[in-house]
């Protein structure tokens, strides 16, 4: 779909805007809730209170004498205004709205001090001039029947997601942006979560994490300062759940389509002595997958025990995950698709009667344990300290059936059998990794008033990791001992970073904000990697990473903000070995300029956010080769991301909501040149044959995307859901070819959920999920390699084909 059908589909959604707009404001009189926030044993005000009311649009937040404003409620309504305000407890009060009112809150110091002090250093605050989402726990329940975080986000603008198997479970991967996993940064409780190697994050790793995030917040863009890998595109910020003041317990389960189920019980003991509580989960989920033998089996579990003073808290979590997932990365061939979606290469070979066979244990096994230690005082009411130690064990594996490898090149001897010399043989291997990471976080809070914000916080990590290869059977063993190691290598890194964010009410409307990052990296490889090559090298980086920007209350509903920031990323394991001495890897340099604007009505609610990234040489494939043949990332000079993101929702009537959100973007690289392998017709490698192609488009970074529910609410406690998911043209590489590009997509589901009191239970849930509801054939994600043979041209490729219509079902319990 090209760039002028994009735009006209966008046209049509702002169009749509505006008339729900007209809908949802019509017959709502300006009538007006004013007061003060007030701390109740000094009566002085509390700038900063967050003020809103249920079931609306309608928010606040207190100025520096403690004033509200909140405008657009309905006369002869009821509603239910909430308060809070960090270390204070907040205040719920129900009010029947027959005219103008003006209603003053006292806040009493909380008797504990609040976790959400952990994560105020790495979270946009409000106010701040910076484009994000946040998910409440409410959003997130809707929709967690099992599927992977990334499905969990899907909703948020500019989110594309793609799952290995085809259904949401086991390998999952999200993209921002056009930005994926390997430059988003991600943090649990402000401690980071990515790989320190490959800077990617692998969501099934964490089985079911959904299930212990108290909220997630995803800042699109540069962000602002955060703790472990450079973000790049994105950052998510999941806080796990807070302990709860009364004892619980809960028993999730789910089941669907391809045999998936899934299980979860929560539990807490709430305050003990108003002091001390312990909170846990446990989830077990299995899957066969839509794709042929593409099964997931996945455990995880966590655990919190926590002192909760009045000024003091002390939290220790234990977050592990076991998965085993039988591998279906290699996709579906494109010639495949029409004829068997879910073909899986993975673990084929020729048995001894010359038959096609798999092997069953063609998976990929890995457990991660994370271990937390978080720690906050409050100095006084302007002022809190916060510091995190931190230590995550990984150690896992992925097991492959290889037919007739080389016995040199494990170095090996041949097998001399009669007279007969055996060179090669079928193994099954083992590709090994083993590491530890760990280090600590620390920040430092201050406000004065709700004129100056002061953040200064930093980290210091150590990532440890340990690559192998063993074989664990051969046909002809040779002089090979069982579970022989092969190809050791060890990368070390050191992550240091500081960073001071500071945010300044200059006149009543006009905050200034200003944030400055330095981040130092020592990244060391050694051994051999499984082409016999040594990787010994080390690397070094100081990166300095400044923000700023100006918001602007233009009105008590409106508000608009500006801001730019740079950010650079070092190059990862993969692009450091892959490389050779005529093709060394350097960082990456990013700008990002946003400008943004909201408005705020009872009934209605609209962002709109414009964003220019220009990047320094992105690292992109471009079909360039090392020494050994194998394919490289390279640096690209000049490559940019523009576009304009819109999201909306409105409360049409009490038993119909919308919501929506777009984005239209150009995604280009500069002077793009292709490399493509070129042989003869004996298969002899000959070079690499030259395309140059001028301005391209970046890969999987569609042009338009598109998400849509509508909400109805038949009767109390039942919700309805419609969605719609557009997804533009994706390309397969950064060539432009149509050729090798993933067609837009378009997809629909029903989710419903209802919920009922009891005596006997707390609450009871019923969730259904179903997707794809007619059954539309799409692919979300590809590869391919071309090349030339005998003068023509070829291609392999693997795509990866989403489930047809598909549910799962849900019912929850709580005590």
């Amino acid at each position: 779909m090209n760039f002028k059908k994009n735009l006209r589909y966008f046209s049509r959604f702002l169009i749509l805007s505006g008339m729900f707009t007209a809908i949802s404001m019509n017959g709502w009189s300006q009538c007006v809730i004013s007061g003060h926030v007030l701390e109740k044993k000094t009566n002085s005000p509390l700038p900063g209170a967050n003020i809103m009311v249920e079931n609306t649009f309608a928010a606040s937040t207190s100025d520096e004498k403690g004033s509200y404003c909140l405008q657009g409620l309905k006369k002869g309504s009821a509603y239910l205004l909430k308060v809070s305000y960090i270390g204070y407890e907040p205040i719920r009060r129900e009010i029947f709205l027959r005219k103008d009112t003006t209603i003053d809150f006292t806040m009493s110091v909380s008797p504990i001090l609040g976790e959400e002090v952990n994560i105020v250093a790495t979270r946009v605050a409000p106010r701040t001039p910076a484009t994000y989402s946040t998910l409440t726990p409410e959003k997130i329940s809707e929709v967690n029947l099992g599927k992977d975080m990334p499905f969990i986000l899907q909703s948020t603008p500019s989110v594309v997601v793609t799952s290995d198997a085809g259904t949401g479970i086991g390998y999952t991967g999200i993209s921002i942006r056009g930005t994926d996993l390997t430059r988003i940064n991600v943090t649990v409780n402000g401690i980071p979560a990515n790989d320190a190697e490959s800077q990617g994050m692998w969501f099934v790793d964490l089985p079911d994490l959904a299930s212990s995030a108290q909220n997630i917040q995803v800042q699109r863009g540069v962000g602002t300062s955060t703790n472990g890998a450079g973000a790049f595109g994105a950052t998510i910020n999941i806080q796990t759940s807070s302990a709860s003041k009364d004892p619980y317990g809960e028993l999730n389960c789910s089941g669907g389509s391809y045999n998936s189920f899934k299980s979860t019980f929560r539990f807490g003991t709430g305050l003990l002595t108003n002091k001390f509580s312990v909170d846990g989960r446990v989830s077990f989920l299995t899957s066969d997958g839509y794709i042929d033998r593409a099964s997931s089996k996945l455990k995880s579990f966590d655990i919190s025990a926590g002192y909760f003073g009045k000024s003091t808290t002390l939290k220790f979590n234990i977050l592990s995950g076991t998965e085993k997932t039988y591998q279906a990365w290699s996709g579906v061939p494109k010639d495949s698709l029409a004829t068997n979606r879910t073909y899986n290469p993975s673990g084929q070979y020729i048995d001894h009667n010359g038959q096609i066979a798999y092997y069953n244990n063609q998976t990929d096994n890995y457990q991660q344990d994370n271990y937390q230690l978080l720690f906050s005082q409050r100095i006084n009411s302007s002022f809190n300290l916060n510091a995190a130690l931190h230590y995550t064990y990984g150690k896992g594996y992925y097991e492959n059936y290889d037919p007739q490898l080389t016995l040199a090149d494990y170095g090996l001897s041949d097998v001399i059998i009669g007279k007969d010399t055996i060179r090669k043989t079928d193994m099954i291997d083992r590709k090994m990794m083993e590491n530890d990471f760990y280090g600590f976080t620390f920040s430092g809070n201050y406000q004065y008033q709700e004129k100056l914000k002061l953040t200064l916080g930093g980290a210091w990590n150590t990532y440890d990791g340990d690559h192998f290869q063993n074989v664990i059977w051969a046909q002809y063993p040779s002089n090979s001992d069982n579970n022989e190691k092969f190809f050791f290598n060890n990368g070390l890194k050191k992550d240091f970073n500081l960073f001071l964010k500071a945010q300044y009410r200059v006149l009543d409307r006009v905050n200034l904000f200003a944030d400055m990052q330095y981040r130092h990296i020592r990244y060391r490889l050694n051994g051999l990697l499984d082409d016999n090559r040594t990787i010994d090298q080390l690397h070094l980086f100081d990166f300095y990473n400044p923000k700023a920007g100006i918001y602007v209350d233009i009105t008590k509903r409106q508000n608009a903000y500006f801001s730019f920031g740079i950010a650079n990323r070092e190059p990862s394991r993969d692009n450091y070995k892959d490389a050779d001495v005529n093709h060394r890897p350097t960082y990456e340099t990013l700008l990002d300029y946003e400008l943004g604007y909201n408005i705020n009505l009872t009934s209605f609610t609209v962002s709109a956010n414009l964003y220019y990234m220009r990047y320094h040489n992105q690292l992109a494939l471009t079909g360039q080769i090392n020494d050994e043949g194998e394919a490289i990332m390279v640096n690209v000079p000049r490559s940019y991301r523009e576009g304009f993101e819109l999201s909306a929702a409105a409360d049409i009537m009490k038993w119909l909501k919308w919501n929506a959100n777009a984005t239209i973007s150009r995604n280009k690289i500069l002077n793009f040149t292709e490399y493509v392998d070129s042989y003869d017709a004996d298969w002899n490698f000959t070079g690499q044959v030259t395309h140059s192609l001028g301005t391209t488009d970046l890969s999987f970074s569609p042009d338009l995307i598109f998400a849509n529910n509508i909400i109805f609410i038949p009767v109390k406690n039942l919700s309805l859901t419609f969605n719609s998911r557009y997804v533009g043209r994706q390309y397969i590489d950064n060539t432009s070819n149509r050729e090798r590009s993933l067609d837009p997509w378009f997809v629909h589901g029903i989710t419903a959920n209802y919920t009922m009191k009891t005596k006997v239970f707390r609450e009871i849930g019923f969730n259904l999920s179903v997707n794809n509801i007619f059954s539309a054939k799409y692919e979300t994600n590809a590869w391919v390699y071309p090349y030339y043979l005998d003068g023509k041209e070829y291609e392999e490729n693997g795509y990866f084909p989403q489930a047809p219509v598909h549910f799962l079902f849900g019912i929850s319990v709580k005590i």
